[in-house]
């Protein structure tokens, strides 16, 4: 064995255990020095703001006695919050006032610049400050983006952070928590290379890992069909660099396979994911109505609808999107998740639980680790 190659296997040694020490470190130091976990809401993002926002906190701090919240909004809306959460779950929230709100239709260059004091940039500032351990926001979706990477910066390795959101299929269930399928990026980068759907690919997998709790998720790329000669150079070339990763990589997979229940993460570029999300929320609604008019078409199949109701109502449980609302900001230094403009209270606090849970599994140390690790390799 050369001299080189032996230097080069001592330098690779050394640089996993430094990784894995590293890693170790962070996590046990953020096991032992928190008792709980606290996420700060901008409570005035979003189409209804506070009256939506404030109504979920409550809901979300019922169902979690251990967690604490941070409400980051204007003065008026946090008295509004004083008067609706209850007195003990109040002792577990905590304020900050802004002066400000960044508007859902404002320029995301112009809010980061002009909006420093907004409800969306303080928010964020307390997860890079250390005061809150995620934020959640149902504002602009360019101006979180465009704030949230200014403040919290990339992870080192990943180049742009991606929007992820996890998908409904068959083999899941509402929660996401057994089931569902990650999907990225969903609208962040419309133009990628090559290396940046492996870093989305290997940024999928640690949040499925995180939300599945799946050791291995099976990744795949989203293509015009499965076979390997298929698809344009980017995905080609994408599934090279992929294949060299020690994720269990599946190969291609079409659109219909997302809801299938036969992969975990779901790996395209923003143009694609973008379209593919929309078109799917379109089709569902267009199946929806089409289902209303029929069931409601004359006398008997109003009754029929009525005889059929638990059903209709189990189904409409299963396909809700409230109960998948909520898309991470993946490969910042920090954990950011972005709620529909126009959530109700359902979908906000679905929103503030996927928070909640990626802070519980750490996210951003994983992520950082399997990032570098992979660097290595």
């Amino acid at each position: 064995m050369s001299a080189a190659v032996t230097a080069a296997i001592a330098a690779t040694t050394a640089a996993n255990a430094a990784i894995t020490a590293a890693t170790n470190a962070h996590t046990s130091s953020t096991n032992t020095s928190k008792t709980s976990l606290r996420i700060a809401i901008d409570i005035d993002g979003g189409d209804h703001g506070a009256r939506v926002t404030v109504a979920a906190a409550a809901e979300f701090l019922k169902a979690n006695p251990n967690a604490e919240l941070l409400l980051v909004g204007l003065q008026s809306s946090l008295d509004h919050a004083n008067n609706s959460i209850s007195e003990p779950l109040r002792a577990r929230v905590k304020h900050i006032v802004a002066t400000e709100v960044v508007a859902m239709d404002e320029s995301p260059a112009l809010a980061l610049k002009n909006k420093k004091q907004s409800s969306m940039r303080l928010a964020i500032n307390a997860v890079k400050e250390g005061m809150a351990d995620a934020c959640v926001s149902a504002g602009n979706t360019g101006a979180l983006m465009a704030t949230a990477r200014f403040v919290l910066k990339t992870l080192p390795g990943i180049d742009r952070p991606a929007i992820a959101s996890v998908m409904p299929t068959h083999a899941g269930n509402a929660s996401g928590v057994d089931g569902g399928a990650v999907m990225l990026d969903l609208g962040a980068n419309a133009q990628c290379t090559p290396q940046h759907l492996k870093e989305f690919a290997i940024m999928g997998a640690a949040l499925a890992t995180a939300l599945t709790e799946k050791p291995n998720p099976r990744v795949g790329l989203l293509n015009i069909g499965e076979e390997d000669m298929k698809g344009n150079e980017l995905v080609k070339a994408a599934a090279d660099l992929i294949r060299e990763t020690d994720l269990n990589f599946i190969g291609n997979v079409e659109g219909t396979d997302i809801y299938k229940g036969s992969v975990d993460v779901v790996v395209c570029d923003g143009f694609v994911g973008n379209i593919a999300l929309k078109s799917s929320e379109g089709a569902v609604k267009l199946m929806a109505q089409m289902l209303r008019e029929e069931l409601t078409r004359n006398a008997f199949t109003k009754a029929i609808a009525l005889v059929a109701m638990p059903v209709l109502k189990r189904f409409k449980a299963r396909v809700d999107p409230s109960r998948y609302n909520g898309a991470t900001l993946l490969g910042l230094r920090g954990i950011v998740v972005k709620s529909h403009g126009g959530a109700d209270v359902l979908g906000f606090r679905t929103a503030i639980e996927r928070a909640y849970t990626e802070a519980q599994h750490d996210l951003i140390a994983d992520l950082s680790a399997h990032v570098a690790r992979l660097q290595v390799k």
